[in-house]
């Protein structure tokens, strides 16, 4: 059976290929989910996205990847927006989960306002990649394949 990476973007991702175009970059939300998903399946894997502005969306997301059903999956590649910074709910959630989560960044975040040199999740998280644009995503999810035996 094919690994599941579930794709999880937070607040205002949904606006990528207009928001700050000199810092994410012009391709849209769902140009970056089809790459993602295309290279995934070039390794033997089926990515799955949610993106959501509402931080109990993304914290049930989280839950919902360890709890089986629909919303299953074998990893977590996490891109908590402005979340990141502050909120201990999706700490918590990947925390309680046994399912790998890999925080991910569009921009090198410590290149950045010192108030995104601080991130929430980075400790509950296996590992944290930042600042390669798109390629972040795919290096994720490589990461999670890696790690999950794929």
């Amino acid at each position: 059976m094919a690994i599941t990476i579930l794709v999880v973007n937070g607040p205002n991702l949904n606006l990528l290929g207009v928001r700050e175009t000199d810092i994410y970059g012009e391709g849209t939300l769902d140009e970056l989910m089809a790459g993602v998903s295309a290279h995934a399946e070039s390794r033997g894997a089926v990515v799955r996205h949610v993106q959501s502005n509402v931080e109990g969306d993304l914290v049930e997301a989280i839950q919902a990847a360890a709890a089986g059903g629909d919303g299953a999956a074998d990893g977590v590649v996490l891109n908590a927006g402005a979340l990141t910074h502050y909120s201990i709910a999706l700490r918590d959630a990947i925390a309680a989960v046994d399912v790998p989560v890999v925080e991910t960044h569009l921009s090198n975040v410590y290149a950045r306002e010192d108030f995104r040199h601080t991130s929430a999740v980075a400790a509950v998280c296996v590992g944290v990649i930042t600042g390669f644009g798109a390629t972040s995503y795919r290096l994720a999810v490589d990461a999670l394949i890696d790690l999950l035996g794929g």
